[in-house]
């Protein structure tokens, strides 16, 4: 008899069959100890498209279609995956399994991989689940005497199955929906939609902001105070010969001790950010990397969004601490303390992101350039996150001149603090220290006047370390400042959002800066409000959350969102004719099944009205834009393969396979 552990995919499994010593390789497992080791292959079961479930959602995208809202969700196995479903399968029923530990990775996404299978295959044996943050033996031995029922789980998994059908749910029927109403093929999205309004509104604010010019008048006396904004010439110039050679006189003096609390200590999307910052790497870049140095037991969990450490984490934290100092040259603490990021109520799934033990161990640089990076910028911010507070000596005075007030402030910093440490890695920060003589209320001193010319600044254009900052404070005002998840999106998630909508053409990378293109802005500009909302998004994924800790059902939240999708719908379920997707793109002749203009997008050529007829591609061979030009223009065109010459004619043919029809240009052998 034997336990049988699933894993979310090979790498990880192996690493948890050698502290098992499940040693021998079968097929697609391990096996020994009285363990089989297996896994999933990521993402080996999902959602099945529309197109899936009945003829009438196959069928050219119409309103009469929705809302689509399926009765009973259905699932199907990955076409690169069938055979390790087959592997799973049949460990899942093998009778001398007795018992399945759940080991995918500890969050909702790894949660519904495991269940998908698990379901889909009907098994019925008890389920324990492994939660671990770490690959490294110790932390895997602990988390196997630490199983627990796989029923401790079940919010999880309901939350992270609602997330999965919210987003079909908003993103199929949106997309149908206005693809419909503005003959265009449109992508939708319950998170990227929203992304891309805030993208669209910043690059809007740019384009249409009218810079001012203002001014205002420094007095030099050795030091530089400055007086008021003066948006009036004349005035500044008024006020310039008024106090030039004249006595300015201390009025006020302010000083105060202030100090910057070290950081907190990383969670995916403060990783990312400052990974943007450092080097530039995409959300995605970073969450790559930290995957990679996951697996090789160099950091902790990297999908986290906790920025805080458990109490049964502090010794192992502070244990690091002058291994890191040692082995990174990245500086020392002399008294570390991490009071300030032990919580136990603030860690829910997974603690901050922090290096192993092997980690701070690893010969550096032997890992990839982009590894290294991450690595370093990892442990750097435990050591910031364990020294002293920046301590510095604030300082504002008042000085009055002809009856008008100037102003100077200086900084002396006492103690550098975390700071000192902070600027070892990418592009330091400049010296915020800026050292005032001693002054005193009633010193006089000879003023040197001066007018110096200003314009006002537009908004910055996007980065992906604002518009991580941007998706994760997106609602919040609205939220209690103690509510968990007040953004759109994931820390798991907004990196896939961003490539996606780079991926659909909506947005652009020009550098560092994330721009909209016309197809983003066209989308945007036609998208009502309810559907590029992030106040709604937000509020969707706290009720996740809610989900996810009990104290929301299932049912209560796909209620909302079926009843949203409903009514959008009926609200916009109507053709609108004045905007034109596609009226700035060339057309090279029309659809010889529903006569529409053929156009050019991304993937190639395709039938605007989007019928079904496959333009392109006969019986797998691919035709050149002149060949496709020929038919359309009425005239055959042919091709050879496998020594035969197949005639290509300018008609349409129904090929009916697997109860579906399929539109292809007709062909005759020759």
């Amino acid at each position: 008899m034997s336990i049988l552990v699933i894993g979310e995919k090979p790498s990880v499994s192996r690493e948890l069959a050698k502290v098992l010593g499940a040693n021998t390789k079968k097929n697609g497992c391990l096996e020994g100890n009285g363990y089989v080791v297996s896994w999933c292959f990521g993402h080996l079961v999902g959602l099945q498209f529309p197109d899936e479930y009945s003829e009438n959602w196959a069928a050219k995208w119409s309103f009469a279609q929705l809302p689509m809202i399926p009765e009973e969700w259905k699932f199907k196995i990955s076409e690169s995956s069938k055979d390790q479903f087959k592997v799973l399968k049949q460990l899942m029923n093998d009778r001398n399994i007795t018992e399945i530990i759940c080991a995918t990775d500890a969050d909702r996404e790894g949660e519904c991989i495991f269940r998908y299978v698990y379901n889909l295959v009907k098994c019925q044996k008890p389920v324990k689940r492994l939660w671990i943050s770490s690959l490294e033996e110790s932390a895997i031995r602990d988390g196997f005497h630490k199983l627990k029922r796989s029923s401790a789980y079940d919010n999880l998994y309901q939350a992270g199955f609602c997330r999965a059908k919210a987003d079909w749910l908003v993103g199929m029927n949106g997309s149908r929906l206005f693809s419909v109403r503005y003959n265009a093929h449109l992508n939708t999205g319950r998170v990227q939609t929203p992304t891309l309004a805030m993208i669209v509104k910043r690059d809007a604010d740019i384009a249409n902001f009218v810079k001012q010019k203002y001014f205002t008048v420094d007095l030099d006396m050795g030091f530089k105070a400055v007086g008021t904004r003066i948006d009036d010439e004349n005035t500044a110039d008024r006020q310039v010969s008024s106090c030039n050679g004249k006595t300015a006189t201390v009025t006020d003096v302010k000083k105060e001790v202030k100090s910057v609390s070290a950081p907190k200590l990383f969670d995916l999307t403060s990783l990312q950010r400052e990974a943007n910052k450092k080097f530039g790497y995409t959300a995605q870049q970073t969450l790559d990397y930290m995957q990679s140095l996951y697996e090789k037991k160099l950091v902790t969990y990297p999908r986290t969004d906790s920025q805080y450490l458990s109490d049964d984490m502090e010794q192992t934290a502070y244990a690091l601490i002058p291994a890191i100092s040692e082995r990174f040259g990245l500086g020392s603490v002399a008294e570390p303390n991490l009071k300030a990021v032990i919580n136990n109520r603030k860690v829910t799934g997974h603690h901050a992101i922090i290096p192993t033990e092997s980690g701070v161990k690893c010969d550096i640089s032997a890992l990839a350039v982009g590894e290294q990076n991450i690595l370093k910028l990892v442990a750097l911010r435990l050591l910031c996150a364990s020294a002293s507070a920046y301590r510095y000596d604030a300082v504002k005075v008042t000085l009055e001149c002809e009856n008008t007030a100037f102003t100077v402030t200086g900084r002396t910093v006492l103690e550098s603090g975390w700071k000192a440490l902070d600027g070892k890695i990418g592009e330091s920060e400049k010296s915020d220290e800026k050292r005032l003589p001693d002054l005193e209320n009633g010193m006089n001193f000879i003023a040197k006047a001066s007018k110096l010319e200003h314009f006002t600044s537009p908004p910055k254009s996007f980065t992906e370390d604002t518009l991580l900052s941007a998706m994760e404070r997106a609602g919040a005002e609205d939220f209690d400042e103690n509510a968990e998840k007040k953004g759109l999106g994931t820390p798991a998630t907004r990196a896939n959002t961003i490539e996606n909508l780079v991926k659909h053409g909506y947005i652009q990378r020009d550098g560092k800066k994330i721009i909209s293109t016309d197809k983003g802005r066209n989308l945007i500009r036609v998208m009502p409000d309810e559907v590029k909302s992030a106040q709604l998004t937000a509020d969707w994924e706290n009720k996740l959350l809610e989900v996810e800790h009990g104290s929301l059902s299932a049912d209560s939240f796909m209620n909302e969102i079926n009843r949203f999708v409903t009514e959008l719908v009926s609200k916009y379920g109507s053709v609108d004719d004045s905007v034109s997707f596609g009226e700035n793109q060339p057309s090279i002749g029309n659809c010889p099944k529903c006569s529409k203009p053929v156009i050019k997008g991304k993937y190639g050529w395709y039938c605007s009205a989007r019928c079904g007829m496959n333009l392109t591609k006969v019986y797998g061979v691919e035709l050149s834009e002149g060949q496709l030009k020929f038919l359309l223009s009425g005239k055959e065109t042919s091709y050879i393969k496998n020594g035969r010459k197949t005639i290509v004619v300018p008609k349409v043919a129904e090929n009916v396979f697997n109860d579906k029809t399929y539109y292809n240009w007709a062909t005759r052998k020759e």
